[in-house]
């Protein structure tokens, strides 16, 4: 039996993460980490995991973890990663981590748009967790960086495209939209219930820090540096994330075309799912799973593709995308675990 920690239970990402590893046949969560809620069971601090996720919740210096778990799965802001990632490493253990700390290729990038990174030697060694992308890597990886949500939800759209060099790279504008939780639990006025409710509004344009994230991996996909337009929007729902994806098209292209060409790059692919001509996804369609669902349209009258792409973005955005990369780590069947059908309605 794997055990595994997570440490940063208490937050969404933290207890999607309990919820999915809990009735993992393959896995055992040995420890829990929480700094707010330390000596409380995890099932105190989300109800619904009562007489599932009973593990008590604990407040302990990493050299006390580290002997706990076999693989660690850090839950925890940028910056507080980088600085205990390190220690799981260097004593052999893997982590899967869901912060932005090890996504991003080039340090200078990343201080750009972050912060000074403390433990850049540990960079080049991070793969980046998309497994429909980077599955090989990951495979012998003991650092896998865990994408962003919205950009899980962008690459995916974009990446048969790109492959196929489909896709002008100067005019791809990515429009999305995102539930609260992608803000996390801790109270803010912006994500209060009155500040949200009977509203829609874009936020951080321009500046969003996964604009970089996404740019980098786009840019692999395409072989070729590219700069796009990112507008994140917030939702007046819990979960979920839609992006509607736009680019001028390298030459004219009929849309059962477009249909083939991404039924057939992702026709081994579990979580990804692609709907047939004339019809397009909704996030509550995707709920509470792993999916990711892609709708595609061309536009013949302005010569562009429009892509329809949704997740739940603290599912395949989050704790399902690290448990699919864990299942890829260890040997498992990918979808272990991950296989619960979308909550509709």
């Amino acid at each position: 039996m794997l055990r595994a920690g997570i440490v940063g239970a208490s937050g969404y990402t933290g207890g999607e993460l309990a919820r999915i590893l809990s009735l993992h046949p393959e896995v055992e969560i040995s420890v829990a980490t929480s700094r707010n809620y330390a000596g409380k069971r995890l099932s105190q601090v989300y109800p619904h995991l009562a007489g599932i996720a009973d593990i008590v919740c604990e407040d302990v210096p990493i050299a006390e973890l580290i002997h706990r778990a076999d693989i660690f799965f850090t839950a925890v802001p940028h910056q507080t990663a980088m600085a205990i990632v390190p220690e799981f490493l260097e004593a052999g253990k893997k982590v899967i981590d869901l912060s932005a700390d090890f996504r991003i290729d080039d340090p200078l990038v990343y201080e750009a748009w972050y912060q000074p990174h403390t433990a850049q030697e540990y960079l080049a060694e991070a793969v980046y967790g998309l497994p429909e992308i980077n599955r090989h890597n990951i495979a012998g990886a003991r650092l896998v960086a865990n994408p962003g949500c919205y950009p899980t939800s962008i690459i995916l759209a974009l990446a048969p495209l790109l492959k196929k060099g489909l896709i002008e790279l100067d005019t791809i504008v990515a429009d999305s939209k995102s539930g609260t939780s992608g803000a996390g639990r801790g109270a803010q006025v912006g994500t209060l219930f009155c500040e949200v409710t009977d509203g829609f509004r874009a936020y951080k344009i321009g500046e969003h820090r996964h604009t970089p994230e996404i740019e980098q991996e786009l840019g692999k996909l395409a072989g070729s540096q590219l700069t796009i337009s990112f507008t994140p929007h917030l939702l007046p729902v819990s979960r979920g994330i839609l992006s509607t994806i736009y680019g001028k098209l390298t030459r004219d292209i009929d849309p059962q075309e477009i249909f083939d060409l991404f039924q057939s790059f992702y026709q081994d692919e579990k979580f990804v799912r692609i709907c047939r001509p004339g019809n397009f996804p909704a996030t509550q369609y995707v709920r509470g799973s792993n999916y990711c669902d892609i709708g595609c349209k061309v536009d013949t009258r302005t010569g562009r593709v429009v892509l329809v792409s949704v997740i739940d973005n603290l599912v395949k955005g989050a704790a399902g995308q690290a448990v699919q990369n864990m299942n890829i780590i260890c040997g498992f069947k990918e979808s272990l675990g991950l296989e619960m059908v979308p909550l509709f309605p």
